[in-house]
């Protein structure tokens, strides 16, 4: 009988023996709550760093908008500044009847002739330009190539045009405000 009881005795001292019982008893953590903690502590790490990221992101993605913007400014300042180059369609009246899609185009001719306006169109379209005539209310029409909502592909198209020959050397972007 002495050794059933020492038996259960050792059996119910291993039993209650273990480090969760103790700290349990102690008012202490047991490995279950720190496990816990633990993993609650990853996740609120992860997520700062995930913060970080998208903080990083948004910050860069301001820079590139506002070298985009300073971009378009500069450009516009600079084309400004060559003779011919860049118009406002209020500087010929406004437009009379053509409603433009796009911020801003290329301007490759403009006739006071219907005839004349007409044969350059066809010639931008033979080509293989989207071109359209513009008119003003001055009675002025305009032949409108390669409408873009971008200048910076404005101005290269306006270089390329330029130098295949479409483009006479005073022709100028047109923005559409």
């Amino acid at each position: 009988m002495k050794r059933a009881v020492l038996l259960s005795l050792c059996a119910a001292t291993l039993l209650v023996s273990s480090c969760d019982f103790f700290r349990f008893l102690a008012g202490r953590p047991t490995s279950e709550e720190i496990e816990t903690r633990r993993i609650e502590m990853e996740r609120i790490q992860e997520e700062i760093r995930l913060q970080a990221e998208l903080d990083s992101l948004e910050e860069v993605r301001q820079r590139m908008a506002d070298s985009l913007a300073a971009l378009e400014t500069h450009l516009l300042d600079s084309l400004s500044q060559i003779k011919g180059t860049i118009l406002n369609p209020s500087k010929l009246g406004g437009l009379y009847t053509t409603k433009l899609e796009a911020r801003y185009s290329i301007i490759v001719g403009a006739f006071r002739t219907r005839s004349y306006a007409e044969r350059k169109l066809n010639q931008c379209t033979a080509a293989g330009y989207t071109a359209t005539i513009v008119s003003f209310r001055n009675g002025l029409l305009a032949i409108s190539v390669c409408p873009s909502n971008s200048l910076n592909e404005t101005v290269q198209k306006l270089r390329e045009l330029r130098g295949n020959g479409i483009c006479p050397k005073d022709g100028w972007i047109l923005i559409n405000e």
